[in-house]
């Protein structure tokens, strides 16, 4: 987020940073019952916990502030999160609203934290990545999500949300803040399925298919709030052979 040091300053004392985690979360609930929210797309999500059945959510980085708010807590959910400082802070906040931690990283060296996500799934519950965290690039999805999909047979969900009364930091994710009494949106798009049988050409397609809803959800949300849309990081580009 935008400022690491103070982050990491936070993290190093528990009682410090349980307070500002129960600050944190007494933030979100100010922000969600001072605005004026609405929530599009559901009904993808009530027809899958209505079939028990488990799904993946995705939502990008910067937009994670009030992703806690979009769950019922009678339905168990698990974050994937790194251990840095960040982690470990939204770890807290998430747990004021049921949200549970499962720590590692799909992608590097990310074998024991797939095979975690994937027990998780199995056994009913449903979890929440960000697929360009926790360093980027902003708004380019990794290839962990899909390998996830293939593995556990889940489908994925891509979540956003914005506002019109926010704040964007200047770190590396654009990070959204929304405020007090704004009107705001929260965007569910729809479901993505990967083949168990995909090869790799099929995975990056299925990684790419899955960065374009989010990106197209991300900008149409920011749009119908008035807001200038975050623009993704640049494209990486493949050295030529």
């Amino acid at each position: 987020m935008a400022t690491p040091g103070f982050i990491k300053a936070i993290s190093r004392s528990p009682s410090v940073r349980a307070a500002a985690c129960f600050l944190g979360a007494q933030y979100l609930r100010l922000v969600w019952v001072t605005g004026r929210w609405r929530v599009e797309g559901f009904e993808a999500v009530q027809r899958f916990w209505d079939q028990d059945r488990p799904f993946i959510v995705c939502f990008w980085h910067g937009r994670l502030l009030m992703m806690p708010l979009t769950w019922k807590r009678s339905k168990p959910f698990h974050m994937l999160l790194s251990d840095h400082p960040d982690g470990r802070l939204g770890a807290e906040i998430g747990a004021h609203f049921g949200i549970r931690g499962a720590y590692g990283s799909s992608t590097r060296g990310g074998t024991a934290a797939l095979r975690q996500l994937v027990k998780i799934l199995r056994d009913g519950g449903t979890v929440g990545m960000t697929p360009d965290g926790p360093a980027g690039p902003r708004m380019r999805a990794s290839i962990g999500a899909v390998a996830l999909a293939r593995l556990s047979g889940a489908p994925i969900l891509p979540l956003t949300f914005s506002s019109s009364s926010r704040r964007a930091l200047n770190s590396w994710d654009r990070f959204i803040v929304p405020l007090p009494f704004g009107r705001g949106i929260i965007r569910w798009g729809a479901p993505i399925d990967v083949p168990k049988d995909a090869d790799d050409d099929g995975l990056e397609a299925a990684r790419l298919q899955l960065e374009n809803a989010m990106n197209a959800l991300t900008e149409a949300a920011d749009r119908d709030c008035g807001q200038v849309p975050v623009e993704p990081a640049p494209a990486a580009v493949e050295a030529a052979p």
